[in-house]
């Protein structure tokens, strides 16, 4: 499968960014070796990059640092790769905007397995605006600006969510009060390549209720139903 994805590659340890550039470029994709949060920079200004798979432990500035720029600065995507594999260095790196967090050691094919749904649900993320029909809803008093990717509560305040928390709304606004289950949301928000015990939906699911949750009228907005799944209990308008 040819792909002309340009990725940056952060990783401080020189034999795993050759080897892992190494397999990246076998799969048919650009990659740009990085060994510091510096490096990355000066290869930011220079291309657009579609997908930076970042590691947390670097020289410097740090890999969550790095993340979190990215995701107030722009739309790039972030695969986080680390040896830590802690629930709360995955919550964290989650919570400051990554798109989907990696374990070492990893399986090759999964990398680019993940590597390939995240490419697949953020290609057109940056030009969503002028190349897909826009996409507004509305519930409860709030608005979700899905093109736009903008949330904004009851009072009008925005809410920032991440990749990953964004792609959840969408599903429960496509769908509402309807039961999705979690086989529905890991296929429809990370592709048909997650892996069926993948925890990270519900890090991200829990996320994103606890940050509805800081209005009113978003609390229980999105339920659990036992046995079947999730439900976004209000209805929703669209336009």
């Amino acid at each position: 499968m040819a792909d002309t994805s340009f990725i940056a590659l952060v990783e401080d340890d020189d034999e795993i960014r050759d080897l892992v550039a190494a397999l990246l470029r076998r799969e048919g994709f650009e990659v740009g070796a990085c060994r510091t949060a510096e490096e990355f920079d000066r290869l930011h200004a220079r291309r657009r990059i579609d997908l930076a798979v970042l590691d947390l432990m670097l020289p410097g500035e740090d890999g969550l640092s790095l993340c979190r720029r990215l995701h107030a600065t722009s739309e790039t995507p972030v695969l986080m790769v680390t040896a830590r594999g802690d629930d709360i260095d995955r919550i964290i790196g989650l919570e400051v905007g990554a798109d989907d967090y990696l374990p070492k050691p990893f399986n090759p094919r999964e990398l680019i397995a993940r590597v390939r749904a995240i490419l697949r649900r953020t290609r057109d993320r940056p030009r969503v605006h002028t190349s897909l029909p826009v996409e507004r809803y509305g519930f409860v008093g709030w608005s979700f600006d899905a093109g736009g990717r903008q949330l904004t509560d009851p009072d009008g305040s925005p809410v920032t969510l991440t990749g990953g928390e964004h792609d959840l709304l969408l599903c429960f606004v496509r769908h509402p009060q309807r039961v999705l289950n979690r086989d529905q949301l890991l296929d429809w928000t990370r592709g048909r390549n997650a892996e069926p015990f993948d925890r990270t939906i519900d890090v991200q699911l829990s996320r994103l209720r606890a940050k509805l949750a800081l209005h009113e009228s978003g609390r229980d907005l999105i339920k659990t139903v036992r046995g079947g799944g999730y439900v976004l209990a209000a209805p929703v308008d669209q336009g």
